[in-house]
């Protein structure tokens, strides 16, 4: 619809339906909350089958100078578990590879590619990989991984070993890129904020150094509830596939 002076309104279109099987796939414990933690929260609560696959056990995310990489990861592989049983998610998978050390190739490609004709999810979440100036390493290569094996997993000629042990081609719908610069797809989450804040919470050998963390979070959904004429939302990047 026109707005005033003739000008076109962008379309922003809104999850108002849950897509079925999700996997949220990201680099590292309390991604998925910070992210989209008020998304799987509803659509778990309208039935959705929400999966995590996380790729790293975040070893390196600490300051405390004593803190080793094998009791980290224990540490917030117990947290992340912790914080899935909030939202509803079904099952929290590990890759277990090195924070800060990933990388898009053709191994991690059929990796994942493996994994998504395995679970055969409607919709992937995962890091928007073109996000300008985006620093790190991992939030880039788990990004373009993802994408890349999307395409891997749908198309049969692609790693023709997974036909020969019966995983068939999928084809996912959607695939969700979140911190995007360019969102065109917003999930309401007014009514799931608090649960989003008590699974992040469950993350506290990450917020616990942030002492504003919270009123951070909801300014994040109330900044892009605004976008989409909503007082709260996630928001995306949508790439439609079939």
């Amino acid at each position: 619809m026109p707005e005033k002076g003739g000008r076109k309104r962008k379309e922003r279109k809104t999850g108002e339906v849950p897509p079925g099987k999700v996997m949220v796939i990201v680099a590292h414990p309390d991604d998925a909350e910070f992210a989209c933690g008020g998304t799987i929260a509803r659509w778990s609560r309208e039935g959705s089958e929400i999966r995590y696959l996380i790729w790293t056990s975040g070893n390196k995310g600490s300051k405390d100078l004593n803190m080793t990489p094998h009791r980290l990861a224990e540490i917030r592989e117990r947290e992340q578990a912790a914080a899935a049983k909030v939202l509803g998610v079904r099952d929290v998978i590990f890759l277990r590879r090195n924070d800060g050390e990933l990388e898009a190739n053709l191994s991690s490609r059929a990796e994942i590619a493996m994994l998504i004709r395995h679970f055969q999810p409607n919709t992937v979440i995962t890091h928007d990989p073109w996000r300008l100036y985006q620093i790190h390493p991992d939030h880039r290569a788990t990004g373009l991984t993802v994408i890349d094996s999307i395409v891997a997993a749908r198309d049969h000629l692609f790693f023709p070993e997974f036909m020969a042990i019966g995983l068939q081609a999928h084809i996912t719908s959607q695939i969700l890129l979140f911190s995007t610069d360019n969102p065109d797809f917003f999930v309401d989450v007014a009514d799931t904020i608090t649960l989003k804040l008590r699974a992040l919470a469950k993350h506290k050998s990450q917020v616990s150094r942030i002492s504003d963390w919270k009123e951070r979070v909801r300014n994040w959904a109330s900044v892009s509830g605004e976008k989409a004429g909503l007082s709260m939302a996630e928001a995306f990047k949508r790439i439609p596939l079939s």
